[in-house]
C-alpha cells in the first residue's frame, strides 16, 4: 500500500473546493466518513498484519484520496487521523530509511518537477513489496520489510529461501540494498493484463511462517537502490550488474527530456516484462548521502503511474433503459471518472437480476474496469452508502416484444427504441434518421411521421427548412421499401426471408401449425409469429401502411 505523506494530504485538502463537496447534512457526512475510514482500516489490517491484499492497490489509493477530500469538505465531521501502518508489527529499524515516492499526474507535472534537473534516469516501477537487504562481510545478515519506512518486519527467515537473493556477495562487503520483491510473470504486458494480484501474492507469502520452495522460486528481486554505493547512477548500475543484479542495469535508461520519459513509460506499459509494473520511476543521477534520507518522498526521485486499470466511482443514480424487445438494462449514472484516458459517466449492468443481486443504490462506491480495453464494466461494489434510497425498478413482465407501440406513460424508452430500429440498418435503413431525430419529432405512434409535411416538421425544435426537406425525402424512400424489409422494421420475430414470402393478408392468417411446417421453426418461434401478426397494434400499423400504398400491405383489388 502507499505511504501517504503530509504533502500529499495537503494537496488533496486544498483541492477540495466547495463545488466538489457533497451536499450532505453533518450527520450524513459523519456517517459516510466513519464508514469509509473503517473500510480502509480493515484493508490496512489485512495487508500489514495478515499479509493479504483485500483490495486492488489503485482502488485503495483512490479510496484514501476520497477520504481526505471528504475530510477537507467536512472537517467538523472527520474522524481522527489514523496511521495506515498502525497494523504493521515491524520492530526492526532500517539502517537507511526507505523513502517512498511522490506521484506525478501528467507530463506537465513532470516538466514542472524536472525544472533545472539534468542527468535523469528512468526505470519501471515494479509492483511488488519493498525490502531492505543488509550484508555484513558479503553475507546476507538481515532482510526487513518496508513497514513505515523507518522500521519494518523481520523477513530474513523467508528471504533466505528465495534463490533470486544471493546469500553471499563478496564484492559488496558491508552494504545495504533496497529493492522490490515481485512475483515472476512470463512476458507480462501491463496494459492488457493489469496487476493480476501479484503484489498481494508476494506480501502474503512473505508474511507466512514458512515459505514453501515452489513459492520461493516464484519470487524475483529488482534492486532499485544501493544507498551506500557509488554516487553516480551508471557506476551503481555497473556495480549491481557485477553482483548479478542484471535487471536493474537492463531496465534503467538515461533520459534527456519529458518526451523521452513519456516514451519509455508508454513502451514499458505495452511491452512484455517479467513482473507487474504500475508505472515508472524517474531518478536523478546523484542523490544525497544515505545518512540524510528520511521516510518521506525525496526530491531526487518521483513516480509517474500508469493509467488506472480500475477506477473508483460514486453512483449518482440508477436508471433503467428499455430496449425495442422490452429487455430492461439497469444503468448506473456515475460521478465522472477517468479510466485509461476515457471519461466515464454511465455504466450498464446487463440485467435486472444482476442489479437486484448487487443491490446498488445512489451513493454507493463501485469499481469499474474496461472489458477488452474498450467497454466499461462493473468490477465490484467497494463501499455502500450509509443511507439507502429506494430505487423503483420496472415491474417484471411490464415490457416485452409487443409492448409500447405508443409513447404512453412509462413507454417512452421502448417506443424510441422501436423508432430507432425502424430507421436503422436492420430496418428501413434510412440514412441520417436516428433516435435523436425521432425524439425531436415527438410522435404519438410508430407511423405518425408518414403524415408530416414540411410545415409540420419545421415546427419541431432544431428542424429548419433544409433538414425538413431531407426528412421528407427519407420518408418517401421508406414508402418504397420492400415488404419483407418493412416486416423487419416493425419487429417481426427473427426468421429466414424465405419464411416470410407472401403479403400481409396471407401471413396474418397463418396458424402456429402453418408456421411450424417451415424448416427451422419450432413451437416457440411459431407462437411468437402468431402473436406478432395477431397483435392489435401491429395490425393497426399494417392497415396504415396499406393506406399509404406500401408494397405487401395493400388489399387486393
Amino acid at each position: 500500500m502507499k505511504t501517504w505523506t503530509f504533502l500529499s494530504l495537503l494537496f488533496l485538502a486544498l483541492a477540495a473546493r466547495a463545488d466538489d463537496c457533497p451536499d450532505w447534512p453533518i450527520d450524513r457526512a459523519s456517517a459516510e466518513l466513519a464508514s469509509l475510514d473503517q473500510q480502509i482500516a480493515e484493508w490496512d489490517l489485512a495487508y500489514h498484519a495478515q499479509g493479504r491484499s483485500a483490495v486492488d492497490d489503485e482502488l485503495y489509493d483512490q479510496a484514501r484520496a476520497r477520504l481526505e477530500r471528504l475530510r477537507a469538505c467536512f472537517p467538523q465531521a472527520a474522524p481522527a487521523l489514523r496511521d495506515p501502518l498502525a497494523a504493521s508489527p515491524g520492530k526492526l529499524r532500517h539502517p537507511v530509511a526507505q523513502t517512498g515516492l511522490d506521484k506525478l499526474r501528467d507530463i506537465d507535472d513532470l516538466r514542472g518537477w524536472m525544472g533545472e534537473r539534468r542527468n535523469l534516469w528512468v526505470q519501471p516501477k515494479v509492483d511488488g513489496v519493498a525490502v531492505t537487504l543488509i550484508y555484513r562481510q558479503g553475507r546476507l545478515e538481515q532482510a526487513i520489510s518496508r513497514g513505515d519506512g523507518n522500521q519494518g518486519q523481520d523477513w530474513t527467515r523467508n528471504v533466505r529461501r528465495i534463490a533470486a537473493i544471493p546469500d553471499l556477495l563478496p564484492t559488496l562487503g558491508d552494504g545495504v540494498l533496497q529493492g522490490e520483491l515481485y512475483w515472476r510473470l512470463d512476458a507480462h504486458v501491463q496494459a492488457t493484463q493489469g496487476g493480476r494480484g501479484a503484489r498481494g501474492k508476494v506480501a502474503g507469502l512473505l508474511n507466512r511462517q514458512d515459505l514453501a520452495p515452489h513459492d520461493a522460486a516464484g519470487i524475483g528481486l529488482f534492486v532499485w537502490d544501493w544507498p551506500d554505493g557509488p554516487a553516480q547512477m551508471d557506476a551503481r548500475l555497473r556495480g549491481l550488474q557485477a553482483m548479478g543484479f542484471d535487471s536493474a542495469a537492463a531496465l534503467t535508461r538515461p533520459v534527456r527530456s519529458a518526451e523521452d520519459i513519456a516514451a519509455w513509460r508508454a513502451h514499458w506499459y505495452r511491452s512484455p516484462l517479467p513482473f507487474a509494473s504500475d508505472g515508472i520511476v524517474i531518478r536523478q543521477d546523484k542523490r544525497p548521502d544515505a545518512r540524510r534520507w528520511r521516510a518521506e518522498p525525496p526530491n531526487w526521485a518521483i513516480a509517474w503511474k500508469y493509467p488506472f486499470a480500475k477506477a473508483l466511482a460514486e453512483v449518482r443514480a440508477v436508471e433503467f433503459k428499455v430496449g425495442r424487445t422490452g429487455r430492461v438494462t439497469p444503468l448506473l449514472r456515475l460521478a465522472p471518472v477517468e479510466l485509461d484516458g476515457r471519461r466515464i459517466q454511465r455504466l450498464g449492468l446487463g440485467s435486472l437480476d444482476r442489479w437486484r443481486s448487487l443491490d446498488i443504490r445512489p451513493g454507493d462506491q463501485v469499481a469499474i474496469a474496461l472489458a477488452g480495453l474498450t467497454i466499461p464494466r462493473l468490477d465490484s461494489v467497494v463501499l455502500r452508502a450509509t443511507q439507502r434510497p429506494e430505487v423503483l425498478a420496472p415491474e417484471p413482465g411490464r415490457y416485452h416484444t409487443l409492448s409500447c407501440f405508443r409513447p404512453t406513460e412509462g413507454c417512452t424508452e421502448q417506443f424510441l427504441a422501436r423508432l430507432a430500429w425502424l430507421s436503422g440498418p436492420k430496418g428501413l435503413a434510412l440514412k441520417g434518421l436516428g433516435r435523436g431525430t425521432w425524439d425531436r419529432l415527438g410522435l404519438d405512434n410508430l407511423l405518425e411521421w408518414l403524415e408530416l409535411d414540411a410545415r409540420a416538421l419545421t415546427r419541431r425544435p432544431g428542424i429548419g427548412d433544409r433538414r425538413a426537406a431531407q426528412l421528407l425525402q427519407r420518408f418517401d424512400e421508406a414508402r418504397h421499401r420492400p415488404f419483407d424489409q418493412w416486416l423487419r422494421a416493425l419487429g417481426v420475430p427473427a426468421t429466414t426471408p424465405a419464411v416470410l414470402v407472401g403479403d400481409w393478408a396471407s401471413l396474418s392468417v397463418r396458424t402456429a401449425a402453418d408456421w411450424q411446417a417451415h424448416t427451422g421453426i419450432g413451437p416457440t418461434r411459431a407462437g411468437r409469429l402468431v402473436a406478432f401478426f395477431q397483435n392489435p397494434d401491429v395490425r393497426e400499423l399494417a392497415e396504415r401502411l396499406g393506406a399509404e400504398g406500401v408494397e405487401g400491405f395493400t388489399a387486393p383489388q
